[in-house]
This record gives structure tokens, sequence and C-alpha cells, in this order.
């Protein structure tokens, strides 16, 4: 039977997919320490309060070109958008706060979480639509335009607050966190590449002119606008979820991606965020 601590360091190695009966989890919180302790160690000129701003923490060069960006950033727009959707009644003369509350600023922290009652992880996005449905309205379209200005301006609306999922101590929340786990570790598509492959163990490093971000914090600053999807958008919309970009990471692997909101992208949200958990959320953000 292996040690508690050996089942940590297992979960930051290539062995990580082996979650059999013969090994003793580490417990989220194990999983947690250990995650943090290695990119402070990896990149200990980088302060960990600064790591929810991805590539930008980790390279000084980058870093002075987005601080200038920031000046003025692409996403205002969209998050302008957002607000006034957000105060747009549905037909039946009720609205976003019906479901969510007035207080628009304390939102973004509340997702992801388990839900007890549906038994299964609740994101942002998952409960905009959620609200749309239930009193009435089409649901949007997942990855761009509507939806993501809406998380856009929810996300602006909570910055600073600090991320702090919790996973509960219920087998089927933990069974959720440990497949969000597994799917971040298990190596997928033609390239046989993980999640972690390119943001823990070859963070910092770059592909082609693509510096490899730090998966700690990532998912902080969504939803996100990048220069890349702008250019792929008639009317120069460049916001996009992480479940869109979830689902391009898998296609680069050359993988087939799952839906958004799917279970698989859900379950790795939750594991995903918990792992920056302490760092602040700061969406909407600009992202390469």
């Amino acid at each position: 039977m292996k040690s508690r601590s050996m089942n940590i360091l297992i979960g930051l190695g290539t062995a990580a997919l082996m979650l059999g009966s013969a090994t003793v989890q580490a417990s989220p919180a194990e999983d947690l320490k250990a995650f943090q302790a290695y990119f402070a160690k990896k990149f200990p000129d980088t302060q960990f309060a600064d790591f929810n701003n991805g590539v930008y923490s980790i390279n000084e060069s980058f870093r002075q070109q987005w601080e200038s960006i920031e000046e003025f950033p692409p996403y205002e727009t969209f998050v302008e958008k957002g607000e006034e959707e957000w105060n747009k009644p549905f037909a039946n003369g009720k609205g976003y706060a019906s479901c969510f509350g007035e207080d628009v600023a304390a939102v973004r922290g509340f997702y992801p979480h388990w839900d007890v009652k549906r038994e299964q992880v609740v994101t942002l996005e998952g409960e905009i639509n959620r609200c749309r449905t239930e009193n009435g309205e089409k649901a949007l379209k997942w990855k761009v335009g509507t939806l993501a200005h809406l998380s856009a301006y929810i996300s602006y609306e909570g910055r600073g607050q600090k991320i702090n999922v919790v996973i509960p101590d219920d087998p089927k929340a933990m069974a959720a966190y440990e497949d969000g786990k597994r799917f971040f570790y298990a190596k997928r598509g033609q390239l046989n590449l993980a999640c972690a492959d390119c943001h823990v163990y070859q963070s910092g490093q770059h592909i082609r002119a693509d510096l490899l971000s730090p998966a700690i914090g990532q998912t902080s600053g969504f939803p996100v606008f990048r220069a890349k999807w702008s250019g792929k958008s008639k009317s120069g919309d460049g916001m996009g979820t992480l479940h869109r970009r979830y689902g391009g990471c898998n296609k680069q692997v050359r993988a087939k991606p799952f839906k958004p909101q799917s279970e698989q992208y859900r379950n790795l949200e939750f594991f995903h965020t918990y792992m920056g958990n302490g760092l602040e959320w700061n969406g909407a953000s600009y992202r390469k």
C-alpha cells in the first residue's frame, strides 16, 4: 500500500493516473497544498497572489506588453454589453437578479460549486442559461456572444474576491472532484498530451511563439478576450468562456472535445478552480 505522502507526489507526476484500489487517495486539501507548493518552487520569483495573471506572472516581457494593453482593455466593451444584458428584463418581467440576487458582485465567487440537490457541479455559465430557460427565455450559445458578455460582466464585478471552492465531504462530490483530477492528468488525442503536460510540467516553456502558462489560477480570469479569437470573428468579439478554451485545448492535442457544460468539463472546472483557492478572481481578462 502506498503512503499518503507518496500519493500526493503521484498526483503531480506522470503516474497520476494510477488511481486504482491499491492506492490511498490524497485528500483535496493535500492535493491543493502539493499543487501550489510545486508552482511556488518552480517560479520562486512570482508572488502567490500574482499567479492569477497567467503567463504575465512569470515573464517580464509579456507582462509589459499586457500592462500596456490593459490601459485600454479590449474586453471592456463586452463587459458593458454584459451589464446591459443583465439589466434587461425577461418577457415575464423578471431578470437575472431574480435568480442570482441583486448583489451582482457576490455572484462570481459562488461558482463552481457542488449542488447537493442536483448531485452535480454547477457553473456560472450553466446557471445563467438555467435562469433564462426557467423564465421562458431561449438558452444562449455556450462559448461566445451574449453568454460570454454576461459572464464577463459578472466576473468583472466580482474582481478581488478570493477563490474558495469547497469540496464537500460527500462521496458523489468527491467522485466529481476525482473525475476532474483524472481528466487534468489524462493523456489524450493523437499528440498524447494531458492538461498537466503543458501547464504543470512544461509551464514556462515555449511551444513555437506561445509561452505555456502555469495551471494555478488559470480559471480566475475567465471569460477572456483573446486576439486569436477576435481575428476569427467578423464583429471582432474575442470573448470566450472557459469551456471554449477547454474545447480548444482538446482540439490542439487532436482529441475530440466534449460539449461545453458537459459533465466532463464541469468536473474539470471544479478541480481546476479548486487548485487556485486563495487567489483572487480577476475576470474578465486579456490573454494572447
